[in-house]
């Protein structure tokens, strides 16, 4: 894989132990209780505590199936009870959080797509004592709303690295196609892919209906004759522009943010440009980590500052390597 910078890139070496234990799962929107996952380890001998960890995931978006493994694997090292949730409208996500406070877990781990709907519950949050991190999106709210730290991507950072990609190899009217419109996150990937294209075009979609994202994209494509390239913002969305592109007949390139295994594939077979990875497996694994080192040792991971677990390029150089992670559901 190409070498990339990790801001802490020391911290996140040392909280990060690959040990073999295995995961349970379970659907969408109810707790999952992770501590007792089998699989050939032994957990910590420290006393069993609960943490929850409350995301903004949508039915169907695999890219949450591998954040969730990680933290899963965590709460198994851990001894940790691991009370799994997600919703993605932000006042029902707040209202998850708030059920975390009231069940008086001993961590909390969340999302910040829309960080103004966080605000009044993270502080009741914090009025309780419950130490919380932040994971995969907000990642400049996080501190502001109490978060001793944040684990993921700075999504501006990678916008760019998309962008700067993009220019090099001679793309200039890209459309980024963002499937939640106001997700701070996704907003900032396509700004940052602006920044380095100026040409790039931003479409909004329905993330929660894949038919819609298909036809809508397929429009675009149909109508807008001078585009070179489609960004998808997550794995399930660029696959779906995959088809869009074929419906258009359009001679378009397509390339991504995040990772799965059947992307990876088709980067392997040439069909998608490349990916960004942010590694969310890493982001489910260290906050549930981060949680429990605080209430074992007081220990704050970060000094204050984000630790990034991205961005990533995985293209045609290196995609066959990550290929069989990613079959595994680690990338």
């Amino acid at each position: 894989m190409k070498k990339f910078s990790w801001r802490k890139a020391g911290l996140v070496a040392a909280v990060v132990p690959m040990l073999a234990l295995g995961a349970c799962s379970s659907g969408g929107g109810k707790p999952v209780d992770s501590g007792n996952a089998g699989g050939g380890g032994q957990a910590a001998s420290t006393p069993r505590i609960k943490v929850a960890l409350i995301t903004h995931a949508v039915a169907g978006d695999t890219f949450w199936d591998i954040v969730r493994k990680g933290a899963e694997q965590a709460a198994a090292k851990d001894n940790v009870e691991l009370l799994y949730t997600s919703d993605g409208d932000a006042g029902r996500q707040a209202q998850l959080v708030q059920q975390a406070i009231d069940q008086k877990v001993d961590g909390i781990a969340l999302t910040l797509a829309k960080p103004d709907a966080m605000k009044d519950v993270l502080a009741k949050a914090a009025s309780a004592g419950i130490p919380v991190v932040s994971l995969n999106a907000g990642s400049d709210a996080s501190a502001s709303l109490g978060a001793f730290t944040y684990f993921g991507s700075d999504e501006k950072v990678a916008g760019r690295a998309v962008g700067a990609k993009l220019a090099q190899d001679g793309y200039k009217h890209p459309i980024c196609v963002i499937q939640e419109q106001g997700h701070v996150g996704l907003e900032n990937r396509c700004a940052g892919v602006k920044e380095k294209v100026p040409g790039t075009e931003v479409l909004y979609v329905n993330g929660q209906d894949m038919t819609s994202v298909q036809s809508t994209a397929t429009a675009k494509l149909q109508s807008t004759k001078d585009a070179d390239v489609i960004i998808g913002l997550g794995a399930p969305f660029t696959l779906t522009l995959l088809k869009s592109v074929t419906d258009a007949g359009s001679s378009v390139k397509v390339a991504s943010f995040d990772l799965n295994g059947e992307l990876a594939q088709d980067i392997v077979d040439g069909k998608v440009l490349f990916t960004v990875d942010q590694q969310p497996w890493l982001q489910g694994y260290m906050s549930v980590d981060a949680l429990w080192q605080t209430k074992v040792g007081g220990f704050k991971i970060g000094g204050g500052q984000p630790v990034l677990t991205g961005p990533a390029i995985v293209d045609k150089s290196n995609a066959a390597d990550v290929l069989k992670f990613a079959q595994q559901g680690i990338r």
